[in-house]
Parts: structure tokens; sequence; C-alpha cells
């Protein structure tokens, strides 16, 4: 259930921070996924991973790559809505020489199957910046579908940005596994 031919996941633990560390001070990872850009000391990231580690409400995993071991990104279910049946998926890839590799769409599948299947969600949304298109493109390639925006709610680069809010429920998840077959 937590591996496919490329990547497995395992479940997040305080030791991780010093990876984490690594990804959450490169400006180049977290351009795309952190609405906040900034420099974090390792007892920050500590704390940090620490209250994601131990939420009843939030399922984090490390992604590691199958063929060479490396520890790559992490994907976590947060904000889980156990009477709603909901969740927000978070995914971020941080090892730079990892992107375009599968991983992304390889996390993707595993955790919407959790969700989906395990967790009997309903529901999974998430929030992307509009300028992040490889990440919207694997998300539709998932079956996300756009529910709407929060217009010019990130500046990067001089710019405003719009935060795209992405969404696939579990009968569109079930059909698009189906027609994948």
């Amino acid at each position: 259930m937590f591996e496919n031919k490329i990547i497995k996941l395992r479940k997040l633990s305080t030791n991780d921070y010093s990876t984490y560390h690594n990804w959450r001070n490169d400006i180049e990872v977290m351009k795309t996924t952190s609405p906040q850009l900034d420099i974090y000391t390792l007892e920050e990231t500590e704390q940090f991973i620490s209250v994601i580690a131990s939420q009843a409400n939030a399922k984090g995993y490390m992604i590691e790559h199958k063929e060479s071991g490396q520890t790559v990104g992490i994907v976590s279910l947060i904000n889980i809505d156990y009477k709603n049946r909901s969740a927000e998926c978070i995914l971020d890839i941080g090892a730079r020489d990892m992107w375009g590799k599968g991983i992304g769409t390889s996390a993707m599948s595993l955790i919407l199957g959790f969700a989906f299947y395990e967790l009997n969600l309903h529901r999974v949304y998430l929030q992307v910046f509009s300028f992040n298109e490889r990440a919207i493109k694997l998300y539709e390639k998932m079956g996300f579908t756009h529910d709407g925006k929060f217009r010019e709610a990130i500046y990067r680069d001089g710019r405003w940005h719009d935060t795209v809010i992405m969404s696939i429920l579990k009968k569109e998840y079930l059909n698009k596994e189906q027609s994948d077959l």
C-alpha cells in the first residue's frame, strides 16, 4: 500500500527534521510551495516537524526513492476532518535532482489511495500557486478539478500570483483509476 515501483512512503518522524531542514532553507525548492520564504534555524525546523508528526488530524510521510534509497520529499494529509471526510494534501519534492522523474505522480497516487481506501475520505483538496504550472499539470493528470482561487494571494518575483484551489472526490478518483486500467 505504501510503495510502488518508484517510491515508498514511511511515516514522518521527529528525526526527519535535519533532512527537511535542508529543503526548507532551499529557496528554489520552497518558492513553489511555501507562502513564507525565510531562512529557518535547525531548532525551528525541529519544532515544526515535531508539531506535524504529532498532530492527530494529520498524516505525514517521507518519500524515499527505491532505486537510490534517497529521501526525496514529503507528502501529507493535513486538516483531516473525519466528520466530513475531507483532508488537504501537501506535496514537496525537496531533492531537486529528482524533479521530473515521476516522484510527484507516484507520491500522489499512493496518498490518494490511502485517503480514499484506508481513511475512507470523500474529498481531498490542495492549494497550489498559479505559477507552479508543473504541479498544476500533475494534479490535473491525477483527476483534480479547479474549485477556485485566492486572487493575487502570493507575491513572488516582483509580481502578484493567485493561489489555485483544486480537489478530487472519491468517486472521481475511482472512475479515473478504472479508466487507467
